[in-house]
């Protein structure tokens, strides 16, 4: 049996066989490639399109849909984010860790990357591994030492917001680093040897000609400096003094083991979408910069291999 397909006949094959066929086909696409990732990105997204959907909630369930509303985020005059005092406190702090966090770790990661781009002489391969060091680091690792080190040697620092920005400054200036020497390696130094040939200084040149080239990489910085500090669980619970200086992620932790109310999701909403946020302008700034530069591809993929 034959069928007719515009001026070309070809004969007729049952549904399992072209399945099949387009299954097995070795030059087609890695198919189950494909399938294996949305299946583990509809894994990972629904809880949280569940969790954020409930934040929303008329009712105070967690399990039953009962109606859209705003209440757990301003309208409840006791519960809500807005009025309930711990959590808007949380909200504060995690806010203001952040927002101290990449205004603090972004210049610092920009001058250690220029300066160890620069550096060639002998030390600059264990200088370069140990900037990289915390990435590796466990992050337990990591809050324990510096819960240890605040405590028992620098006791100037008192546990609470001072200790916290410390610690989340200490473990985010190597993604700045990271960042910002990617963008280093991509430029050259071209552009920094003919502003010299032409009567420049050296830091006129740095200040005039590279830090302008630099900007994409150091408003990525600013924004993935202040994603990662407002999400830190870890660190942010080892050198938290008392109650006022709780972030949102260690309110999430205490908060979920009793009886919550859905203002924990809006919380916990809310959490999410600064962080969203936050990414999504650091995409933008990338994109608007590839089209002035006249560079194709997609700054999405760009950002996901922090090749700015």
């Amino acid at each position: 049996m034959t069928v007719e397909s515009g001026e070309a006949r070809r004969p007729y094959s049952p549904p399992a066989a072209r399945f099949k066929s387009w299954w097995s086909n070795p030059w087609g696409k890695p198919r189950f490639l494909v399938l294996f990732t949305w299946a583990y990105i509809l894994w990972s997204l629904v809880p949280v399109a569940i969790a954020v959907q409930f934040g929303f909630n008329a009712g105070r369930s967690r399990s039953t849909w009962q109606g859209f509303s705003l209440r757990w985020y301003v309208g409840d005059p006791n519960l809500s984010v807005l009025h309930d005092l711990s959590l808007r406190a949380a909200l504060v702090q995690s806010l203001q860790l952040a927002a101290l966090t990449m205004l603090i770790a972004t210049p610092l990661g920009v001058a250690l990357a220029i300066g160890l781009a620069r550096w060639t002489g002998w030390g600059s391969r264990p200088a370069n591994f140990l900037m990289l060091f915390p990435l590796v680091t466990p992050e337990i690792v990591m809050g324990v030492a510096l819960f240890l080190v605040f405590v028992h040697l620098f006791g100037f620092v008192r546990l609470g917001t001072m200790a916290q920005v410390l610690g989340h400054v200490t473990f985010t200036v190597s993604y700045v680093v990271i960042v910002v020497r990617g963008r280093l390696f991509s430029v050259g130094k071209d552009y920094e040897e003919a502003a010299m040939d032409l009567g420049a200084s050296r830091w006129q040149a740095l200040r005039t000609v590279l830090l302008p080239m630099l900007a994409p990489a150091i408003w990525s910085s600013l924004m993935v400096a202040f994603a990662i500090s407002i999400d830190d669980f870890v660190i942010s619970a080892f050198l938290m003094g008392d109650a006022s200086s709780s972030t949102i992620p260690v309110k999430l932790y205490s908060a979920a083991r009793l009886a919550p109310s859905p203002a924990i999701n809006a919380l916990a909403s809310i959490l999410l979408f600064a962080s969203m946020i936050a990414i999504t302008a650091a995409i933008l700034v990338m994109r608007r910069s590839r089209k002035k530069e006249g560079t194709e591809g997609s700054a999405v993929e760009d950002f996901a291999r922090l090749d700015l």
